[in-house]
């Protein structure tokens, strides 16, 4: 065991020779990091500044002159600046960011070029109101309390935010991609264009970061972030790369990584691909065009009378978008049930071979009923379902044809209501809809059933009408359903 001394002397020189390692892998000299502790957490901002250094970003402990940009969450720039001085630190970094900006960094591995959205404001800067008297819009909280048709005034401002929310996704960033979603869902829900920013006073949903990027439009024509964003290279790969059918965000950030930018250089890679992938990459051009209306009327005629060919009776219903008013959609969502509760069970692979047999079908993969979800507390369900990739024949025959995603879902009577529901969407919606239930009702939704936590028991409905006076909201039709 050394002596005392020596110990120290060791331990020195060992925190020496990490400061001397990190300062090797330090890809941006130029850029000097001081994560702020508060509000983040002290686990969290260990977590960050690991990653960070990782990634070959320089990131320092202590808050000194030589830091240029400081990083906060959930802080105003008037908070930072208070709290450093608090400390004795009065000069001034050179940028005051929100944690957005250095997530970003993380996900590109650089420093991204830094946006308006990203620097800390004054609090509430963007709804001082100068002493003017404005009328404001008011919205209920939940999206699943307001009606949203296909049609709204704010889509230029909905389109960014969508955008950003799609690239959040992107980065498995959940919580800033469903703080976009409902930034969205609230502006289409107005009843007028957003003409000044000042007016959503008040309205829910619209953090500061949402704000941002609606003033940036409302002052500039565009958002300067989702331009930024439109123009990245990972988001456009990424984009293109979860197109293909059987590929999530963690595969496809796993490639993009490796250097895969899109289908060519994903072909030369060779890489190993899964079934679904493989057929994914082969119909990539037809999944990826929209499905019409009409498109979709002749898969459910398909699917009808091979589902009624292996058990008369059976009842098919369109659901997703189409059931919501849209006049295409990205794939066929089916519902199967049988009045007789019972008889449906193992239809989906009588379905599949008959289907098979008439070479309606590129790919499938079926899974079969299972109690997942059936509690009514979970939002995913354990239906017997099929994922394929159609064969369309196209309304001129003539040999041609298209591939179309389609997924067959079979369910009992007794639940039809509750999956119609589930099914009909937008997700935006049914999650406030789970939401609304857990938070205000202390009841447990799913695609399966309503529990009330509090009863103790199951709330049966043979109608969405029903399921809604369950939660004492007022109906809402499926085309006032697009959150």
């Amino acid at each position: 065991m050394l002596p005392l001394k020596r110990r120290k002397v060791s331990s020195a020189n060992s925190g020496a020779s990490a400061s001397h390692s990190r300062d090797e892998a330090c890809k941006f000299p130029q850029v000097v990091l001081y994560l702020l502790e508060r509000k983040m957490g002290t686990s969290r901002r260990s977590f960050l500044t690991e990653l960070g250094r990782g990634k070959g970003f320089r990131v320092d402990e202590n808050f000194t002159e030589s830091v240029t940009h400081v990083i906060s969450e959930k802080n105003s720039s008037d908070e930072v600046r208070r709290w450093l001085s608090s400390r004795g630190h009065h000069a001034t970094p050179v940028h005051l960011l929100d944690v957005s900006w250095f997530t970003e960094s993380l996900s590109e591995g650089r420093p991204v070029d830094i946006l308006s959205s990203h620097r800390l404001t004054d609090e509430q800067p963007q709804l001082e109101s100068g002493g003017e008297q404005m009328a404001t819009f008011s919205l209920p909280v939940y999206a699943c309390q307001r009606r949203t048709g296909l049609n709204h005034h704010n889509e230029v401002f909905t389109d960014a935010l969508s955008l950003l929310a799609e690239n959040a996704e992107l980065c498995q960033d959940e919580g800033r991609a469903l703080a976009f979603r409902r930034a969205a869902a609230a502006l289409k829900a107005l009843p007028e264009p957003v003409t000044d920013v000042r007016r959503l006073r008040g309205c829910p949903c619209l953090g500061q970061r949402s704000l941002a990027v609606i003033q940036d439009i409302l002052e500039n024509g565009t958002s300067q972030e989702a331009e930024s964003t439109r123009r990245c290279e990972r988001y456009r790969a990424m984009k293109l790369l979860t197109g293909i059918f059987g590929v999530g965000a963690k595969t496809a950030d796993l490639w993009f990584r490796e250097g895969v930018r899109n289908l060519p250089q994903l072909r030369r890679s060779g890489r190993i691909l899964n079934r679904a992938q493989r057929a994914g990459v082969a119909h990539y051009d037809d999944l990826m065009r929209g499905v019409t209306r009409a498109e979709a009327h002749a898969v459910v005629q398909i699917a009808r009378e091979a589902a009624v060919a292996e058990l008369p009776g059976a009842q098919l219903t369109l659901a997703g978008g189409f059931r919501r008013g849209k006049p295409s959609g990205h794939d066929v969502d089916l519902l199967i049930t049988h009045p007789q509760e019972g008889l449906e069970e193992g239809l989906i692979p009588k379905m599949v071979a008959r289907l098979e047999a008439q070479d309606f079908l590129l790919y499938h993969k079926s899974s079969k009923k299972s109690n997942s979800g059936s509690s009514g507390a979970s939002s995913m369900d354990g239906f017997e379902r099929c994922l394929c990739i159609f064969k369309l024949p196209e309304p001129d025959d003539g040999g041609l044809w298209r591939a179309i995603r389609v997924d067959l879902t079979v369910v009992p009577a007794g639940q039809s209501a509750f999956a119609l529901l589930g099914w009909t969407g937008s997700k935006l919606f049914e999650r406030e809809l789970r939401r609304w239930a857990s938070r205000e009702k202390n009841m447990s939704l799913s695609s399966h059933a309503l529990y009330d936590n509090r009863q103790g028991e199951y709330l049966e409905a043979a109608t969405e009408e029903e399921i809604f006076a369950h939660l004492s909201l007022e109906y809402v039709p499926p085309t006032e359903r697009n959150a």
